[in-house]
């Protein structure tokens, strides 16, 4: 009798895990069930609808390290599936890829119809069924080994495997069935968010960026170092965003109102930054201050830095004062700032929490509370830094499930 393998989730790492399971057992019926009407929506929307496929990081070790939550587990994940395999995988099935300076991988035609079609092709071709609009009630296992799937349109199903790859967020109908079967669900937090910061520093400077900025938080006791872009809500950018990835729970746990130190100037120290205000003033001393900036800083947040301390636009360095310097110096290394609130991320919609990792083998992406019940993606306790860290487990987690269950059918 042919079996039966129901993939509940219609996103990139259940569409991998049936992939996977299908090419390593073919004979099994294999079969996506995905609620909405649109399978692979994140993949669609992925880095402005280019796609960012994975990260330059071949490394398992290294690249652990970019998920606040998951590093551990996915340390061994990662010697089965890297993002050296997943560039493989897809460039074997005539995808042609490109490397971007910051190590984001994209598809060389910047479209993430590209990735989206060769996933459902490779779908198509292997038999795999792929059913929208078929939201999954509950699923449940009887004492026959066998799982019962109950469908929204009333329909049931039998399998004899499972892999839950809903996603991670509220929404989440697979939380729902974890927890059904005995898992213990981590509670949710939005990760990959911009701050909202209201001040007149920064308020109509939207689109600016400064590209080696040291931020940090003295609440959460986290820093960062990278780009940060001022936006119409307040700040974003790399270091921003990973700020908020590694501090997810505890900027959920301040209900998103804290203070953050921001140097301008990356990792100068005051007295370096000092230094270098009083060599300006010697060697460009008729010259004003607004105009002449010393830094690599875009000239409009140099000028509202300069005027935060009372400098005046016509000021020359040669009438620079003591107390001014000092003041200019404490802004461009110690500037504080109140966070209010914050948006999530235009190209991303990740959470950290969901199914607890203790709970699942990451050897097979099993549980380990319900034989033949396996995970995959975000509907774990997994999130990565932006960058396509989070598709990267998305694919490693997927192909584990799925060769997995192949190997038991």
């Amino acid at each position: 009798m042919q079996k039966t393998v129901a993939i509940i989730g219609g996103g990139a790492a259940g569409f991998f895990a049936a992939i996977a399971c299908a090419e390593a057992n073919c004979k099994a019926r294999i079969v996506v069930f995905e609620k909405s009407r649109h399978i692979l929506s994140k993949v669609r929307i992925s880095g402005g609808g280019r796609c960012n496929l994975t990260h330059a990081c071949f490394d398992p070790r290294e690249l652990a390290r970019s998920y606040p939550r998951g590093s551990r587990e996915l340390l061994g994940a990662f010697h089965s599936w890297q993002p050296g395999d997943t560039v493989d995988w897809f460039e074997s099935k005539g995808v042609a890829l490109k490397t971007e300076e910051d190590g984001r991988i994209f598809p060389t035609t910047d479209s993430s119809s590209t990735i989206i079609d060769c996933l459902t092709a490779s779908a198509t071709g292997l038999g795999i069924e792929v059913r929208t609009q078929s939201e999954i009630h509950s699923v449940s296992k009887s004492a026959s080994g066998l799982f019962a799937l109950s469908l929204g349109d009333g329909d049931r199903m039998e399998a004899d495997r499972v892999v839950i790859a809903t996603g991670g967020g509220n929404g989440s109908g697979g939380l729902k069935m974890a927890g059904e079967f005995g898992h213990t669900i981590t509670e949710l937090a939005p990760s990959l968010f911009t701050f909202h910061v209201d001040d007149p520093r920064i308020n109509g400077l939207q689109g600016l960026s400064v590209k080696n900025v040291h931020v940090a938080c003295e609440q959460a006791k986290l820093e960062q170092i990278g780009p940060v872009l001022i936006t119409h809500w307040g700040l974003s950018g790399p270091a921003i965003l990973k700020l908020s990835a590694w501090g997810a729970r505890t900027f959920a746990q301040l209900d998103y109102s804290f203070e953050i130190q921001i140097n301008w100037v990356g990792d100068q120290s005051k007295e370096i930054v000092r230094t270098l205000l009083n060599d300006q003033k010697q060697v460009a001393g008729k010259k004003s201050i607004s105009a002449h900036c010393p830094f690599d800083l875009p000239n409009r947040i140099w000028v509202r830095l300069t005027e935060a301390v009372g400098i005046k636009g016509r000021c020359q360095w040669a009438q620079l004062s003591r107390q001014q310097m000092a003041g200019l110096a404490d802004e461009l290394v110690d500037s504080r700032f109140r966070v209010t609130g914050k948006s999530m991320n235009k190209e991303e919609f990740v959470t950290c929490g969901g199914v607890r990792l203790g709970e699942v083998d990451f050897r097979r992406m099993e549980s380990k509370r319900v034989s033949d019940l396996h995970f995959a993606g975000e509907v774990l306790d997994i999130d990565g830094l932006t960058g396509g860290f989070n598709f990267q487990a998305a694919w490693t987690t997927g192909r584990i499930a799925g060769i997995s269950v192949a190997k038991r059918l």
